[in-house]
């Protein structure tokens, strides 16, 4: 969860406190409730409806997978609605049975819940097209009310699924645009390597009905938040390293995972191939020269590779970076003589040190000072430190506030199993 918090409907850990007795976690609170109460509240969602919450779900999916996360339990129970409104946001939750994995990677665990599982789990050899798999199921819920695979037992559900046998053609069905089931048939594939992928679901016509969808489609998140590094100034690049390195383990345990998987020679660094191999396993072909610039931007040591420090720096999230004493640790680092304000020649010793300025012009940390310095004083204090690190002018450091949750319990006939 503090892998993939960011994702506005994905729900996010605020923190975590312990007592004698438990281990308490505390999450945003969600008032609405269960998805899956509001589908029996109404039985059967429009195409339009369904539409729009099955964008949203694979949004989620296309993000995790993004992230190198398989979720392995998408179900309606586990998607919570943030309020009581019609218009209330979703928020995928229940990570327990989510899993960290590198391209290519099969799994052999039978987890997840009965009539949402997908059939190459079952059959114990699968990776992340079986998220896509419960989508579909989800989706053929929202248009029919009723699940595509039935069984008075639960192996008879499991056999179902493994046939893949499903109708489309019965009552509601026959009301049901052509679009709205060839994006169920190409979720509902047996085959997984012929199964649509999350980018492919969401550039789907139906799922674009009256232009609510972009055409574009969405970046890969760490191709995108290194494009983002690459852009920054050096001293917030500096920063953001000061920060990972102060980064508990749990909390960048999924960056890890994916460095290593980037990183297929283990040597601890990643090379322009090594980037542009795994960028091509997903889809995204980068000309030499722009992914070699990309490198060299990344690169803030100029080694001519990423190492992890620098890698951690690059993909950290900035929803990261709300922890006051890591900001605070960061900006100790660049203010030498604790005055609470960074000068010029403080900036330039603290990159010197670094080996990020050998380059560096005054007209360049003249533009560093002035991008953050929003009271003109010449100096850069603390709450505009804060500011430049979170891409707000927000001046005020956000903190954690006690939050209440709601415990719903699982739906009977739809519980959580693992093999």
């Amino acid at each position: 969860m503090h892998h993939l918090k960011g994702h506005i409907n994905i729900t996010h850990l605020k923190g975590a406190f312990e007592d004698r007795q438990d281990i308490h976690l505390v999450m945003d609170l969600c008032e609405g409730g269960e998805l899956f109460d509001r589908i029996v509240e109404k039985e059967r969602y429009t195409e339009k409806d369904a539409a729009a919450l099955i964008r949203t779900i694979v949004s989620c999916v296309a993000h995790c997978h993004s992230m190198g996360v398989i979720h392995r339990d998408l179900k309606p129970e586990n998607f919570l609605l943030d309020s009581k409104k019609d218009d209330a946001n979703l928020k995928c939750t229940d990570f327990g049975l989510s899993v960290f994995y590198k391209p290519g990677q099969k799994f052999n665990e039978v987890v997840g819940s009965a009539y949402y599982v997908a059939p190459e789990v079952l059959r114990r050899n699968y990776g992340p097209e079986c998220d896509i798999w419960s989508c579909g199921v989800i989706l053929y819920i929202l248009l029919s009310g009723v699940p595509p695979f039935w069984g008075e037992t639960e192996q008879q559900v499991f056999d179902a699924i493994v046939k893949g046998v499903y109708d489309i053609t019965d009552s509601p069905w026959d009301k049901i645009s052509d679009e709205a089931k060839d994006c169920v048939k190409r979720m509902l594939e047996k085959k997984p390597e012929k199964r649509a992928t999350a980018q492919e679901i969401l550039q789907h016509p139906w799922m674009k009905e009256n232009g609510v969808a972009s055409d574009k489609p969405i970046g890969d998140v760490v191709l995108n938040r290194l494009n983002n590094f690459a852009k920054m100034n050096k001293m917030k690049k500096q920063a953001m390293r000061i920060i990972a390195n102060a980064m508990p383990a749990d909390e960048i345990a999924g960056l890890e995972a994916i460095f290593k998987a980037i990183d297929t020679d283990n040597s601890g660094t990643i090379t322009a191939e090594e980037l542009n191999a795994t960028l091509e396993k997903k889809g995204n072909n980068i000309p030499k020269d722009q992914l070699e610039q990309l490198l060299k931007l990344v690169d803030v040591d100029s080694s001519g590779v990423i190492d992890y420090d620098e890698f951690l720096a690059a993909t950290m999230s900035l929803h990261q970076l709300n922890k006051e004493e890591n900001l605070r640790k960061a900006f100790e680092h660049f203010d030498e003589d604790g005055s609470g304000s960074i000068t010029k020649d403080e900036l330039r010793k603290a990159l010197a040190a670094s080996g990020t300025a050998a380059d560096l012009s005054e007209t360049e940390l003249d533009a560093i000072i002035a991008d953050a310095d929003k009271d003109g004083d010449g100096l850069i204090d603390y709450e505009e430190f804060v500011a430049m690190m979170m891409d707000t002018e927000e001046k005020k450091v956000p903190q954690v506030k006690k939050a209440k949750t709601n415990v719903n319990p699982y739906k009977a006939g739809h519980s959580t199993f693992s093999v």
